[in-house]
């Protein structure tokens, strides 16, 4: 008998983590459970859940989006379920959506299935770049080869953890999904569908490289450009192709800086260069506050000849770094 289960990973939005459960609930096609991965949240999640008779949850230090799916996958899968269904807390299947989102399974092929994932706004509006569609109702026919945008309403069949794995806690955030997708659908060559009537709504993405972003708050900055080396190492295989990609990445996001960002341009390309030494000697023990203190206690202030920078990245060293390993703070 085939059980099904839905994941969601939350972080102090207990207000939208409520709406997700209880789109979850109303499905047309029945849940066998429903697990919450709390990541420490400290707006109530925990008190609320406790009070929820007909939901599983666990409640962990906060591990980023990395640790929380980690943790519910591994579960799910020790637990005997056949489908795991994933999504964040900010998003929320349509009432058919799993019922739906069944019916692109093939018998005969292992497929990793997605939601269309569509604007909460304005319900017709795709999220993310999905093909060449821009609204869910240009979409003709049923199943959207070759595009999936985990972790929204992702669909993840026991069969595919048993030869794949689950995803890596050291990534934490940004990265960690695409760095799983291309492990499934690249390295172990998993054919991936996106299912137009199965519906997930999300907001639309806030954040864009191209507006000048916060310099002071921007944390998950790190995260972005470290985890991408090895997003590129899951999508290339080879190592060499994957390098040679990640120094483009580099370069590129250096010119959307120089080209784009209004404020602290100098002190975002220093900043730059501490995720990209620590993706090429694969350091993952740096903390959102680590890093939000080294920015505010003004770490790249301190001047570093460009020419410098250039032997650090070429060297694989981090400017930042003494000899002793811990971070200069001016």
């Amino acid at each position: 008998m085939q059980t099904n289960i839905a994941i969601v990973v939350t972080y102090n939005r207990l207000g939208l983590l409520t709406e997700c459960i209880q789109a979850l609930r109303n499905q047309t096609k029945r849940l066998d459970n429903i697990l919450v991965i709390n990541n420490g949240s400290t707006d109530g999640t925990e008190q609320w859940l406790k009070t929820q008779e007909d939901l599983t949850f666990i409640t962990q230090n906060n591990c980023g989006s990395a640790g929380g799916f980690n943790k519910g996958i591994q579960w799910a899968f020790k637990n005997n379920y056949s489908r795991i269904w994933c999504m964040d807390d900010d998003g929320y299947p349509k009432e058919d959506a799993l019922e739906n989102l069944l019916k692109g399974e093939d018998d005969k092929e292992i497929r990793l299935l997605n939601c269309a994932v569509i604007n909460k706004k304005d319900k017709r509006s795709f999220v993310w770049k999905t093909k060449n569609y821009k609204y869910i109702d240009d979409v003709k026919n049923n199943i959207i080869k070759g595009v999936g945008h985990p972790f929204n309403g992702t669909l993840i069949h026991r069969t595919i953890i048993e030869r794949v794995g689950v995803p890596q806690t050291k990534f934490f955030l940004w990265g960690d999904e695409t760095e799983y997708y291309y492990r499934i659908t690249k390295k172990n060559e998993i054919p991936v569908y996106t299912i137009a009537n199965s519906i997930h709504y999300h907001p639309a993405t806030a954040f864009s490289l191209r507006r000048d972003w916060d310099y002071e708050s921007a944390w998950k900055m790190y995260y972005y450009v470290r985890n991408r080396f090895f997003v590129h190492k899951s999508k290339f295989g080879n190592k060499a192709m994957a390098l040679f990609n990640y120094v483009c990445f580099i370069m590129a996001f250096a010119g959307v800086i120089l080209i784009f960002q209004k404020t602290n341009r100098r002190k975002k390309l220093r900043f730059m260069l501490w995720p990209v030494a620590d993706a090429f000697t694969s350091k993952f023990d740096v903390t959102p506050s680590l890093v939000l203190n080294k920015i505010r206690e003004g770490m790249n202030d301190s001047y570093i000849h460009p020419a410098n920078m250039l032997r650090s990245l070429l060297s694989f060293k981090n400017p930042f770094a003494s000899s002793a390993g811990t971070y200069l703070v001016k």
